[in-house]
């Protein structure tokens, strides 16, 4: 399943790779550990981390690992088990994380920002019966109540104040089933054995939401999450980008998030890098470590746009960044122009999702000038558009469809779901749910989720595209689009919009003044509501799934 070999040559994009490259590769694959054991001996003493003052070298973090492993191992956490991070960006996430795939076990993510009901269902469903957490804010006290409710039976509680004082500091809980890192880890791991853990083993569980229903946990193995990496790996070299020992990447996407874990974290790893760790995102924070020297930066959309924000943000020192990447949602091609204006920044990055791990496509330095694209598929990843009536009829160039992905970084399935597992796939390939078509050059385009696709007299309306339009207005800082019943249409847009800060109000007359040209009448919003902020997921990008609900439990009310 999802081995894009058997595919036919030459792909669509080879005309478009980098000179000397090709897309259809085989990609390497190995057990994570085994990444982070290499760099440690290439790179002994480098850092691999800085955090709050503190480096961490890649000699330190393997021992780290090491004795985490051995931690888990001695509290009955092997191979077939599966343990739980409750963490924001700290260090004791790469080592919990590293430590659980060395001791065999699979790693489940939960989300500092899950309602209590979300945090239960991913427990019970992984199996997950340990959890680790730290005392920043409320989250380790909020962890402590899981052990009365029967959700787990041991808690292992990292001490912020390790890494310096921090306002973000919070209590440490105390009680049966709670033990400290330092406690829990004890002394340095001596020679003992470690199981041998396979490329095709069961990495991660990581849970990705919908529109609808619980979170489904996607199954990652070592091969999975490694491909991914070495795809990412395979492209920096075509790219001209690869630098061992010499990039300092900030980060302040969250690791419990696909996007920063292996784009991230994971593909820096392997080329010796030094990642500059910030448990969360400020934008003044940030605009300060790129003044320091930091030299590349990957966040979202939202990211962005709070960065351009900032006074000073044009005429602040970027001189050090050498890349710069946008992903985890679609970047309004307005915001791009408008950073590459007021700072010569251009943004790259691609496409991916939670179940490709999250390796997808990425965007060449000096494409050709393609507003909207999301560029060509990674080195061994295979990418086709296929019929949204028929997901086993593949449609030709420019022709718009759902997008369908093959690779060995492609997932599985979902644990415990065989239903959604076998209609997730067509002919071998994952089916994305992302509507988007193909050019004539191998460049890809999205043109929305097939979840978010609005019916409006008959016609297909693509909610993304109206914001795309609404992002050229002066006064807009964000918007989202999303479809509401409509007696005569079936259903209609809907715009919701955040203005920008001293902007006059917006109507929905002056805003369908402002459209007239940009979008057909059929993609006309018919309903306009100004908001001072505009709901996000717990990665930052802004999400429509709760004013999907608000608007449902309105339509559902009597009038």
């Amino acid at each position: 399943m999802n081995d894009p070999r058997d595919i036919a040559r030459p792909w669509p994009w080879a005309k478009s790779y980098p000179a000397g490259f090709s897309p259809d590769v085989v990609l390497d694959t190995w057990p994570v550990p085994e990444m982070i054991r290499r760099s440690a001996d290439r790179f002994g003493g480098h850092s691999a981390f800085e955090f709050r003052g503190t480096a961490v070298s890649y000699r330190q973090l393997a021992a780290e690992m090491d004795r985490a492993a051995a931690a888990f191992l001695a509290a009955g956490c092997g191979p077939g088990t599966r343990i739980a991070l409750f963490l924001p960006n700290t260090l004791y996430h790469p080592f919990a994380f590293l430590g659980a795939l060395r001791a065999g076990a699979a790693v489940v993510h939960l989300s500092p920002l899950d309602s209590p009901a979300t945090i239960a269902h991913k427990l019970a469903d992984s199996g997950a019966r340990i959890v680790v957490t730290t005392n920043v804010g409320e989250m380790a006290v909020a962890a402590a109540r899981l052990l009365p409710a029967g959700l787990v039976d041991r808690l292992v509680v990292g001490n912020d104040a390790a890494f310096g004082t921090s306002p973000l500091t919070g209590p440490m809980p105390a009680g049966p089933g709670i033990v400290g890192w330092d406690e829990f880890v004890g002394e340095p791991a001596g020679g003992g054995a470690f199981p041998d853990v396979s490329p095709a083993d069961l990495a991660l569980l990581q849970y990705t939401g919908g529109t609808t229903g619980l979170p489904k946990g996607a199954m990652l193995t070592h091969a999975n999450l490694s491909a991914a990496v070495s795809a990412y790996a395979l492209w920096s070299e075509a790219d001209g980008l690869t630098r061992p020992e010499q990039e300092r990447i900030l980060l302040v996407l969250p690791l419990f998030h696909i996007y920063a874990l292996v784009a991230v974290m994971l593909r820096s790893m392997i080329d010796g890098q030094t990642l500059l760790l910030h448990t969360r995102f400020d934008p003044e924070a940030a605009l300060a470590e790129i003044e320091r020297g930091a030299t590349v930066f990957a966040g979202v959309p939202t990211m962005w746009i709070a960065l351009s924000q900032l006074p000073r943000f044009s005429s602040a020192d970027l001189s050090s960044l050498r890349y710069c990447a946008s992903g985890g949602a679609p970047l309004p091609v307005e915001v791009a122009r408008r950073l590459k204006a007021m700072a010569g920044i251009e943004l790259l990055g691609g496409w991916g999702m939670t179940e490709t791990a999250p390796a997808g496509t990425n965007i060449p330095k000096g494409r050709p000038d393609k507003a909207g694209t999301i560029g060509l598929p990674l080195p061994g990843v295979y990418i086709d558009v296929v019929a949204l009536d028929d997901p086993h009829r593949v449609l030709p160039p420019g022709e718009t469809g759902e997008l369908r992905i093959f690779g060995p970084n492609v997932t599985s399935g979902y644990v415990n779901r065989p239903t959604e597992t076998r209609t997730a796939f067509a002919d071998g390939g994952f089916l994305t749910g992302d509507i988007g078509y193909m050019d004539a050059d191998g460049f890809f385009f999205l043109v929305d989720r097939k979840s978010d696709m609005i019916i409006s007299g008959g016609f297909n309306v693509y909610p993304q595209m109206i914001e795309q339009a609404i992002y050229a207005h002066p006064d807009v800082e964000e918007v989202l689009v999303i479809g509401v019943p409509d007696a005569y249409r079936g259903e209609a847009a809907k715009a919701f919009v955040k203005l920008r800060d001293g902007a006059p109000t917006l109507t929905l007359d002056a805003l369908t003044e402002f459209l007239k040209d940009r979008v057909g009448r059929h993609e006309m919003p018919k309903v306009l509501e100004i908001r001072p902020a505009l709901p996000r997921t717990p990665v930052g990008k802004l999400s429509k799934l709760e004013l999907k609900r608000e608007e449902a439990a309105r339509a559902a009310s009597p009038s």
